[in-house]
C-alpha cells in the first residue's frame, strides 16, 4: 500500500476522519491531497457577495461593517446580527443566544465566513456560520496559516468548513509529501516540461501566486489525462486480443437484396460509415464502435444494413431499445423497410429472408414464447426489444452483433449481459443522436472507434425553432396554438410535449378529476425532476394539458395522449392511429423522444421546455420536419429573459447542430464520472481536466499511453503508474473497464 492509500484516521484521528468520509467522501491521504481548492482569494480581495446563490454552501472573505445585539421581545435570549460587506453588497450573519461573540467580531475586521446562504426579509444571510478572522492584530490561526500566500477555498461542508479542511491538508502535506511516488515516466515529463507530482501537490495547495497554481494545474491535468488514457489503452489492447467471428455479407445475399429495394440512394456519409462498420465486422476481433449522427441522419438504416450483413454471414443480430414505444417503432419500421425479406421461412416470404421478432416485457405469453423459440433456434436473424432481451431465459443460436440505441439509457451491466449471450464476444455498435456529456467525454478520450453521420438525407426539411415566453408575452402562446391549428388545417399533424404524465392514477382518462401531489414516477426521463418540489408551480402534465387544449385552443381537433403508464396495447394503438393520420395532435411525454417517425408531423410545442435538458430538446424536435414540409418547434417557458434556463433554450433555438449543442450541454452539466456509470450531475472524477478545454492534452496523452502500453502491457517497468491506476480504478470502475 502506497503512502497515498493510508487511511485518514492515522493522520487526523477517528472523529475528523469520519466527518471527512461522511460529508466529503474523503477516506485516504490521497483522497485528501487530490481534493484541490475550488478557487483562491488574496488578502484584501473580498468576495463578491452579490453573486452568492441561495441554498449554496459558501466560504466568503468579507469585512465586518456593523455588529448589533438585539434582545428578543417578551422572552429570554437575543440575536446577534453581524453585517459583512465586500464594499458594494452586504450579507447578514445571524447568531442566536451567542452575544459573547461581540468581543471578537468587531467592525473593520476581515474574516472567512462559511455557511449556507438563506433569505430572510429579502436579505441574504448565513445563520450561525463558521468563521475565522484574518485580523493580524488578533493573531488568528488563519492569519498565520495563510500569511504571504493565496488562501485556498475548498469544496467544503457544514461539518467541515474550508479552513479546517485546509488544516487537514497542511498536515497531510507535512507528513506524507516526501513519500508520494511519481507515476509519470521521466522521459514523458521531460518531453512535456512537467514538474514532479510532489511539487505539484505542494503548489496546488500552497501557491504563493497564480504562476504556482498554473504550474501545478498543468502537471495535474496530465496526471488525470494520462492515467485515464493508460486505462483505456489497456482496455483497447485487451479487446483487440479477444476472438470474434468475422461476419462478411455474401454477394447476392440478404443485404444485396435489401439494397436493391431501397427507394432512395444512400448519402455519401451513410456509404462511408457502412464501409467502416463492414470492415470492423470482417475482422477476427470484436467491433466496439460508436455511431454518432444528427437526428434523422439515417443511423437506423446504417445499423440495419450491418445487421443484415451479420445475418448473411449466418449469425444473428439484436437491437436493444430503451422503451417499448421505441422498440415497437423500430420493429414496425424495419419490417416495413424489409418487406417480404422480414418473413423468412413464412408463407409468402422471400427465400433470402429472415425473421424479425419483437420482445418486450409486456408481450402476451404465446407471442413471447414464439419469439424466444425463434431466437433460440436461429429462425429469427434479427431480434428487437427492450431490457426483456437481457433476461437469462433469452438464448440465441449464434449472436453476432449487438446494436444499442441511445446507449446512455443503459447501464454497462445490461449491455454486458446481452453481449455475454454469444459463444464468442459479439460485435457491438452503440448509437446516439445527440452526444450527451458522458458520451462526449468517452468519445474525446478515444475509448470507442467513432463513426459520424453529419448529412441529412435528401428531401428532409429544415426545422425552425422559437422560444415562446409564456408569462412575458402571453399572446405568443396564443399564436403558438394558432400555428398548430394552421398546420392541421394543411393536413399535417402536431406533437405537444409535457414533462409530467398527470395527477391521476393510472392517469389514462383526461376527464378524471382526482388530484395528488406530483411524484417522481410521474416523470419520464425529464432532466429537472427537482422542479416538482421547488417554489415554482408543478410542471405541466399530459393529462391536464390535453384536457385544457380540447376545451380551448384546440377544440374540435382529434387530440390523443401517449405516455409510459398506458397499457402496451393502448400505446401501440395510439401510435398506429397517429401514424395513419387518424389523430391530429398527440400530447405526450418524452416517450416520443427517439425513434418515432411520422413524416406528416410538422409542428411540436414543448411545454415547460426549461425543465428538459439540451439533448432532450434536440431529440424531441427531431420528430418533426421528417417529410417534405418544413418543421416548426416552439419552446414554451415561463422563465425570465436573462436567466440561465432561457439562455439554454435560446442556444437550442439558435442551432440545429447536435454536436454544438452537446458542447453546450457539457459546459453546463460537467463531464460526470468519465470512467464510472454515474451520469452527469454527480461529482466528477476529473478535477482539473476539462474534456472541452483540454482536448489537446487528452489526445497527446492518448498517443503517449498507447505507445507505453504497446511496449509494456502489464506496466512492469512502471510500478508507480500501476499503483496510480489501481487507485483510480476501484473495483467497480475496474469491472466497468473490463466490461466495456
Amino acid at each position: 500500500m502506497g503512502a497515498l492509500d493510508e487511511p485518514l484516521t492515522k493522520l487526523v484521528g477517528d472523529r475528523t476522519a469520519k466527518v471527512l468520509a461522511d460529508s466529503l467522501k474523503l477516506r485516504t491521504v490521497g483522497d485528501l491531497l487530490h481534493h484541490y481548492p475550488r478557487r483562491y482569494v488574496e488578502r484584501g480581495q473580498l468576495t463578491s457577495l452579490d453573486e452568492l446563490e441561495i441554498d449554496e454552501h459558501v466560504t466568503v472573505l468579507a469585512r465586518i461593517e456593523k455588529v448589533t445585539l438585539i434582545p428578543f421581545r417578551g422572552r429570554k435570549g437575543d440575536r446577534l446580527e453581524v453585517v459583512v460587506t465586500d464594499g458594494r453588497s452586504r450579507l447578514s450573519l445571524v447568531f442566536f443566544n451567542q452575544g459573547w461573540r461581540q468581543k471578537e467580531l468587531k467592525a473593520g475586521a476581515q474574516g472567512l465566513f462559511a455557511g449556507k446562504v438563506g433569505v430572510f426579509n429579502r436579505t441574504r444571510q448565513l445563520v450561525s456560520p463558521d468563521y475565522q478572522l484574518l485580523d493580524e492584530d488578533a493573531g488568528s490561526d488563519a492569519a498565520r496559516q495563510f500569511a504571504g500566500r493565496l488562501i485556498p477555498v475548498y469544496g467544503a461542508s457544514a461539518q467541515m468548513p474550508s479552513w479546517k479542511l485546509s488544516l487537514c491538508v497542511e498536515m497531510a502535506l507535512d507528513s506524507y509529501l516526501a513519500k508520494v511516488g511519481e507515476p509519470l515516466p521521466a522521459e514523458l515529463r521531460e518531453r512535456h516540461e512537467l514538474i514532479l507530482l510532489p511539487e505539484a501537490l505542494e503548489l496546488i495547495h500552497r501557491p504563493r501566486g497564480q504562476a504556482d497554481r498554473e504550474r501545478a494545474q498543468s502537471r495535474l491535468r496530465w496526471d488525470e489525462a494520462f492515467v485515464l488514457q493508460v486505462a483505456l489503452a489497456r482496455r483497447r489492447a485487451a479487446d483487440s486480443a479477444l476472438p470474434a467471428k468475422p461476419r462478411r455479407a455474401r454477394d447476392g445475399g440478404l443485404l444485396d437484396a435489401f439494397d436493391a429495394r431501397l427507394p432512395f440512394t444512400l448519402t455519401e456519409g451513410q456509404r462511408k460509415v457502412s464501409a467502416e462498420i463492414a470492415a470492423d465486422l470482417a475482422t477476427e476481433h470484436p467491433m466496439h464502435r460508436l455511431l454518432q449522427g444528427e437526428v434523422g441522419s439515417g443511423k437506423t438504416l446504417v445499423a440495419l444494413r450491418a445487421m443484415l450483413a451479420v445475418v448473411d454471414a449466418g449469425g444473428q443480430a439484436v437491437l436493444l431499445a430503451p422503451t417499448e414505444v421505441l422498440a415497437q417503432q423500430h420493429h414496425r419500421s424495419i419490417v416495413e423497410m424489409m418487406g417480404d425479406l422480414a418473413e423468412g421461412g413464412m408463407l409468402g416470404g422471400s427465400d433470402l429472408g429472415t425473421r424479425v421478432v419483437l420482445l418486450t416485457g409486456s408481450m402476451g405469453v404465446p407471442a413471447r414464447r414464439q419469439a424466444l423459440l425463434d431466437m433460440a433456434c436461429g429462425d429469427a436473424g434479427i431480434a428487437i426489444g427492450t431490457h426483456a432481451l437481457i433476461e437469462d431465459k433469452v438464448q440465441f443460436q449464434d449472436l453476432g452483433l449487438v446494436v444499442v440505441d441511445e446507449q446512455h439509457r443503459f447501464g454497462v451491466e445490461q449491455r454486458d449481459a446481452l453481449r455475454a449471450k454469444g459463444e464468442q464476444p459479439p460485435h457491438l455498435l452503440v448509437m446516439t443522436a445527440t452526444p450527451i456529456p458522458r458520451t462526449v467525454a468517452m468519445t474525446v478520450f478515444g475509448d470507442l472507434e467513432t463513426s459520424v453521420l453529419d448529412q441529412l438525407p435528401a428531401g428532409r426539411s429544415p426545422i425552425s425553432t422559437h422560444v415562446v415566453p409564456a408569462l412575458e408575452k402571453p399572446n405568443f402562446l396564443t399564436r403558438a396554438w394558432e400555428r398548430v391549428r394552421e398546420e392541421v388545417g394543411k393536413g399535417h399533424q402536431a406533437y405537444v410535449v409535457c414533462p409530467r404524465i398527470g395527477d391521476e392514477e393510472p392517469a389514462a382518462d383526461p376527464k378524471a378529476k382526482k388530484k395528488r401531489k406530483p411524484a417522481e414516477e410521474d416523470f419520464e426521463d425529464v432532466a429537472d425532476l427537482g422542479a416538482a418540489s421547488d417554489e415554482r408551480r408543478p410542471p405541466l402534465s399530459v393529462v391536464e394539458t390535453a384536457e385544457q387544449l380540447l376545451k380551448g385552443p384546440l377544440s374540435g381537433l382529434r387530440v390523443e395522449i401517449l405516455h409510459g403508464r398506458l397499457a402496451p396495447e393502448a400505446k401501440d394503438e395510439v401510435m398506429r392511429r397517429f401514424t395513419a393520420g387518424e389523430v391530429d395532435v398527440l400530447v405526450a411525454t418524452t416517450v416520443i423522444e427517439v425513434g418515432v417517425n411520422v413524416p406528416n408531423s410538422t409542428a411540436m410545442v414543448i411545454m415547460d421546455a426549461d425543465r428538459f435538458g439540451v439533448s432532450q430538446l434536440h431529440q424531441l424536435r427531431g420528430r418533426v420536419g421528417r417529410g417534405t414540409a418544413p418543421g416548426l418547434c416552439l419552446l414554451v417557458s415561463e422563465m425570465p429573459a436573462g436567466s440561465a434556463a432561457r439562455a439554454r433554450l435560446d442556444a437550442v433555438a439558435g442551432t440545429l447542430d447536435g454536436f454544438e449543442l452537446s458542447r453546450i450541454d457539457l459546459e453546463q452539466r460537467r463531464e460526470g464520472d468519465v470512467l464510472g456509470q454515474a451520469q452527469s450531475g454527480v461529482k466528477s472524477s476529473l478535477k482539473v481536466l476539462s474534456v472541452l478545454q483540454d482536448e489537446e492534452v487528452i489526445l497527446t496523452a492518448r498517443t503517449e499511453a498507447t505507445r507505453l502500453v504497446a511496449e509494456d502491457p502489464e506496466l512492469a517497468a512502471h510500478p508507480e503508474l500501476r499503483t496510480a491506476l489501481e487507485s483510480l480504478l476501484d473495483e467497480d470502475r475496474a469491472a466497468y473497464m473490463e466490461k466495456g
